[in-house]
């Protein structure tokens, strides 16, 4: 990565003094900021990662920044995506950010695409950034973004964050190893669980997400080393970090264009498992509403969710058998024996446990239905007085 052109940059009498405890660093001091005001960063996501990455690029000085994102702020957010406020539920997250951005550093240039990131578009968005954040969350736009910056010649700073862990490295940067080295294959789906459903403590995606501002400026001023052929792992229950080195897979197949990366992570594909869900019967929320209303004696609706779930949200009715005891096979004669004369609806948040539960049940001769959606589309198309989390 070349450093920033600073020969037409100049700091104003107030960004003097908002960045003199930068000025005063020997390791950056005028030349340095003056590199970070000349720096361009594309930030992919706003949620957990992004959010304390946008707010300490701009703090910092960054000139210019751009965010990629098409969701809205949610209540369920505001536990850990800290750039965003009550005001702003139901509203772009995007515009969200940059009116944060703003009230930190005004002289940021902030550029918005509310959209997602595609094989289509990612080279011609990322192709203007001199060095691109990864803030996403799911294993497609991991392996786009990565292919879009070794394409480009762009580094990625990474993070990942799940339930107390997180990790943290650079990418593609002067040779060194990039995504593909890390994970040459992505997981089957449904393998790792979201955030949506692992669940993550709030304060994780900030110390994460603080550590890839911390590579960024590090990048752009020259100082320091950075995490380039290291992975950084932190545990907050240890409170621990440890290391792991990376290096290049001298055998790693050559990334010569984008490709379809929701086939390639096999969303909506054949991946092991999913010909087998895609076999099970499902109901809709409303369906299942509607028999819930009537006679019960023959009907048992099983919630495969964990305990902390159900703490926060229940189906009237429902018997928790979390998944792990069904799939681990402790929990297959229980069932046997709460369903026997009964239809079996399982439900969990969002579908996709209550299918996996499905099949492992179906492999003992234990058949039933799948309630699409789970308990969140039964918040949104039932009852809205069921919390969704």
């Amino acid at each position: 990565m070349l450093p920033p052109d600073t020969s037409a940059v100049q700091l104003s009498p107030d960004e003097v003094v908002r960045f003199s405890r930068h000025l005063i660093l020997p390791e950056i001091g005028m030349e340095g900021q003056k590199r970070l005001k000349a720096a361009s960063v594309l930030c992919v996501g706003t949620g957990g990662l992004g959010s304390p990455l946008l707010l300490y690029l701009a703090a910092a000085g960054v000139g210019r920044l751009g965010i990629v994102d098409f969701d809205v702020v949610d209540h369920s957010n505001l536990q850990r995506q800290v750039i965003h406020g009550t005001s702003w539920v139901g509203k772009p997250k995007i515009e969200s950010a940059k009116a944060r951005i703003h009230e930190i550093n005004p002289h940021c240039q902030v550029d918005l695409y509310e959209t997602a990131l595609t094989s289509e578009n990612a080279l011609e968005i990322i192709a203007g950034y001199d060095i691109v954040c990864d803030g996403t969350d799911n294993f497609p736009t991991r392996y786009l973004v990565n292919d879009a910056c070794v394409l480009l010649d762009k580094p990625n700073v990474y993070g990942s964050i799940f339930r107390f862990e997180g990790q943290a490295t650079v990418f593609n940067f002067e040779g060194g190893p990039n995504y593909r080295d890390l994970f040459p294959e992505p997981p089957p789906p449904g393998m790792v669980p979201s955030c949506a459903e692992g669940g993550v403590v709030g304060v994780l995606p900030g110390i994460i997400g603080v550590i890839q501002a911390t590579e960024t400026v590090k990048l752009i001023t020259g100082i320091g080393t950075s995490l380039s052929g290291r992975l950084l792992l932190f545990d907050a229950l240890k409170m621990s970090f440890r290391e792991l080195k990376l290096r290049p897979n001298p055998e790693r197949p050559v990334i010569e264009t984008l490709i379809d990366y929701q086939e390639f992570c096999g969303v909506g594909g054949s991946a092991p498992g999913q010909e087998e869900a895609g076999s099970v019967p499902t109901i809709s929320v409303t369906e299942l509403k509607t028999l819930l209303d009537g006679p019960q004696e023959d009907l048992l609706l099983l919630d495969v969710r964990n305990p902390p779930e159900a703490e926060i949200a229940v189906i009237p009715g429902a018997v928790l058998v979390p998944l792990d005891r069904i799939e681990s096979g402790e929990a297959t004669e229980e069932v046997r024996r709460l369903a026997k004369g009964k239809r079996l609806y399982v439900h969990c948040k969002l579908g996709g446990r209550s299918a996996k539960a499905l099949i492992a049940l179906g492999r003992h001769g234990i058949d039933g239905v799948n309630v699409q959606g789970g308990i969140d589309a039964w918040s949104q198309e039932v009852d809205p007085a069921v919390p969704r989390y």
